[in-house]
């Protein structure tokens, strides 16, 4: 069973990104994550991931439909 709460290192691994991109993605409200505990660690839930993820592909697709590649004149 995978885990609820996935810590900024997992979310990172899992999107092939640095730690310090999650990190910002999080405080940057991009990526929704809740801060527990007495040190205040970050956790991102793994169903946030998903839709993060899910959304992702939808803006990728819309950028792609709004931006065509051209084919260019060979010279």
């Amino acid at each position: 069973m995978e885990p609820r709460f996935l810590l900024l290192s997992d979310v990172a691994t899992e999107l092939n990104v640095s730690d310090s991109q999650v990190y910002h993605m999080v405080r940057s409200g991009e990526l929704p994550a809740i801060k527990i505990g007495g040190r205040g660690q970050w956790r991102v839930e793994r169903a946030r991931l998903e839709e993060y993820i899910a959304r992702k592909y939808d803006e990728t697709a819309d950028w792609v439909q709004s931006n065509p590649l051209i084919d260019r004149d060979p010279e």
